[in-house]
């Protein structure tokens, strides 16, 4: 009886497994399928004719399948200017972005750091309170940093949130490893080259990811800060376009007039979306370990 019961029990505990798992794989799919679905069809809008996109035939697939439109914008000065000084800005922004993190969250990880608490405290102000738009804007235009790539990184070279992670990740390493340098007589910028960078590998790369796609998608201080056009990131060009509607200036200097709106729209988001899926899995394997040790780890 004992044994009857208990294989009862072992075959409702693995139905019940089963179906949590069955719950948990359809849930995920749903969600997958909610995230992806906006990407296919914009991409199908990108490669379809005018009238397969207007007449509402364009869902999942192309219809009368055309390159006009991405030939339109690869070869348009306006959008190839804005996708460089993306670049630029994505490449400058993160470097500036990383070494700030890396040296604030590194002392502040070591206990001996004198009025380490109160500037811990202070840091963490600004996370829930800022100066404001207004403020920002008349420091930035005092400085003069307008219409310039810097007005775009000073105001957020750091984030509070990210130094979190870095300072967390930074005060699980082993304190041996400190104390084995410094009786080798390492300095502590030489310990922090030399030995915890090295091993940071993980959480850089996830930080990397998370400034990288911010200075990528960068529209907001770009808006505020930014009146010169030959300033203009991909998200403002976009803005133009999609919100606008001057596919008239996509359409200047290339040989097909007949190159349809709708798909010209789609072909420019993408143009503007694909560099960064492209790196994304390069970052992947990186990106979830080193979220968690940065997050989990005390």
């Amino acid at each position: 009886m004992y044994y009857i019961r208990r294989e009862r029990w072992d075959l409702g505990k693995t139905k019940g497994r089963y179906m949590f798992q069955a719950i948990n794989v359809l849930i995920m799919v749903v969600l997958a399928a909610a995230a992806i679905f906006p990407f296919i069809h914009v991409l199908a809008r990108s490669l379809s004719d005018e009238a397969a996109i207007t007449s509402g035939k364009v869902v999942m697939l192309p219809v009368d399948m055309t390159w006009l439109a991405y030939e339109a914008v690869i070869h348009n000065a306006g959008m190839n200017q804005a996708f460089l000084f993306t670049a630029y800005l994505t490449v400058v922004g993160t470097l500036v972005n990383l070494l700030l993190t890396v040296f604030g969250a590194y002392p502040l990880s070591k206990p001996g750091l004198i009025g380490r608490k109160g500037i811990w405290m202070f840091i963490l102000f600004t996370m829930f309170f800022s100066g404001g738009i207004v403020p920002t804007y008349l420091v930035v235009k005092a400085l003069g940093l307008l219409d310039s790539v810097w007005a775009l990184i000073f105001p957020i070279a750091i984030s509070t949130f990210n130094l979190i992670i870095m300072k967390t990740f930074f005060q699980g390493m082993p304190v041996e490893l400190d104390e084995a340098a410094k009786l080798d007589g390492a300095t502590d910028i030489g310990i922090l080259f030399r030995i915890m960078l090295p091993l940071s590998l993980p959480i850089i790369a996830t930080l990397t990811l998370f400034y990288a796609v911010d200075h990528w998608n960068e529209f907001y201080h770009a808006l505020l800060y930014n009146s010169d056009s030959s300033k203009f990131t991909l998200q403002l060009k976009l803005r133009e376009l999609v919100l606008q509607g001057q596919t008239a200036q996509l359409m200047e200097g290339s040989s097909q007039q007949n190159i349809p709106k709708e798909s010209l729209k789609a072909a420019s988001i993408m143009y503007a979306t694909l560099p960064i899926l492209v790196v994304y899995p390069w970052l992947q394997k990186y990106f979830v370990k080193g979220a968690l040790i940065g997050s989990l780890k005390s």
